[in-house]
């Protein structure tokens, strides 16, 4: 797996390094051949948000492993963990609802 420079975004699909041109709707990872402009590659995308997107204003993406039109694209920077912080901040927040009184 290539190391994602500060100028470059990695694959969602196998951490190969991209860069800042290899996001067009039709561009794929030179890699693993998957499309790069996905959901899944994109700072916004959040499995625990509503349509698992950030933005409220973005259409719904049903497939987030296909290449789409979205106007809201912004290809992530360094690792895959763009949901620990909400993961954590949920995982948190479970464990105060249900946190025995007594």
């Amino acid at each position: 797996m290539s190391t994602p420079t500060p100028s470059t975004s990695p694959c969602w699909n196998c951490g190969h390094a991209l860069g800042a041109l290899d996001f067009g709707r039709a561009d794929t990872c030179e890699k693993c051949g998957r499309p790069t402009k996905v959901c899944k590659n994109c700072v916004l995308f959040d499995p625990m948000a509503n349509n698992q997107c950030r933005e409220s204003s973005a259409e719904r993406v049903v497939d987030k492993e296909r290449s789409n039109f979205c106007d809201w694209f912004k290809p992530r920077q360094g690792g895959s963990n763009a949901g620990a912080a909400s993961r954590d901040s949920m995982k948190a927040a479970a464990e105060a609802l249900f946190k025995k009184k007594g």
